[in-house]
């Protein structure tokens, strides 16, 4: 199994006048301690359940950027895009920048959105949930022809929701044949279709009904034509630990709970992560006693 890290509660120690800083410091010890990715939530207010709208909220890929300066290794990824917020060519444009950069270490985690209170907050257009289900398929479409061949597919692109006359790509991502496709969520009959037909790796909500949903994204490959097996199961998580590493053998069993149903990598939200004790408890006793499931 492994094990990524996903940022999404910013109320650190020193405020955003620190942010820089203690950011470094959380993603060079997370890849010293063996993570193998690294998430950013994108949204544009802080979500309801991480204290809401006044909680502090940094821009996502700004961040993404930011860590792969001060990273060598992990994988970079949102977690997860709403497919609402930026026009798909510009979105594929913002992630092939950052494999670039990175050194080949981008990926697109893209899901159908929700949180409609921050977007009419700030004015950015909610359509409603069956319209960003078609948005979300024709962002993977757009995104799969921009990363075809040297500099993209550009034939014309015709949707019902998005025009493109020319997907040309420069310069094109490093990672061949393009950066792998996380899609969100676990609705059987529209999302995990989309997974089957598209992407390289799934984001399932911990619960038991994980073997249910694996088995339907089963069903949905080989209608596809896809091997099941080339999908990544991966699932969010909590990491808690306790303040001195009490927690340790109650989260191990949770991950090999998540195995067992067949989850491979598991990326999760660290508590008190701005301490950086954490992460290097999760490096020593955690990490490696999960790394052989």
């Amino acid at each position: 199994m492994k094990l990524g890290i996903q940022l999404n509660s910013f109320d650190w120690e020193g405020g955003p006048e620190r942010f820089g800083r203690t950011l470094a410091d959380i993603a060079r010890t997370a890849e010293e301690v063996g993570f193998d990715r690294i998430g950013v939530a994108d949204h544009v207010w802080q979500h309801p359940i991480m204290g809401g709208p006044v909680a502090n909220e940094p821009e996502c890929y700004t961040t993404l950027a930011f860590l792969a300066a001060n990273t060598e290794r992990m994988g970079l990824t949102a977690m997860v895009t709403g497919v609402h917020f930026r026009h798909p060519a510009v979105l594929v444009k913002t992630v092939t920048t950052l494999d670039v950069l990175s050194g080949g270490r981008g990926a697109l985690g893209i899901g159908s959105g929700h949180y409609e209170e921050e977007t009419r907050g700030l004015g950015i257009p909610y359509p409603p949930q069956r319209e960003r289900y078609e948005m979300l398929e024709e962002t993977v479409q757009i995104a799969l022809r921009m990363w075809s061949g040297e500099q993209g597919d550009e034939r014309p692109f015709e949707g019902k929701h998005y025009r493109l006359e020319r997907p040309l790509n420069l310069p094109q991502s490093l990672t061949r044949p393009h950066p792998p496709i996380m899609i969100a969520g676990d609705g059987e009959k529209k999302t995990l279709r989309l997974v089957a037909r598209y992407a390289q790796a799934c984001s399932l909500r911990p619960k038991p009904e994980i073997p249910q949903k694996l088995d339907v994204l089963r069903r949905h490959c080989e209608e596809e034509g896809r091997d099941y097996e080339e999908i990544e199961k991966t699932c969010a998580f909590a990491f808690d630990v306790g303040e001195r590493g009490e927690k340790v053998d109650e989260l191990v069993g949770g991950l090999r709970w998540l195995a067992g149903m067949g989850i491979e990598t598991v990326i999760g939200v660290v508590p008190n992560v701005d301490r950086i004790r954490p992460l290097a408890i999760l490096g020593s006793e955690v990490i490696p006693a999960v790394a052989d499931l």
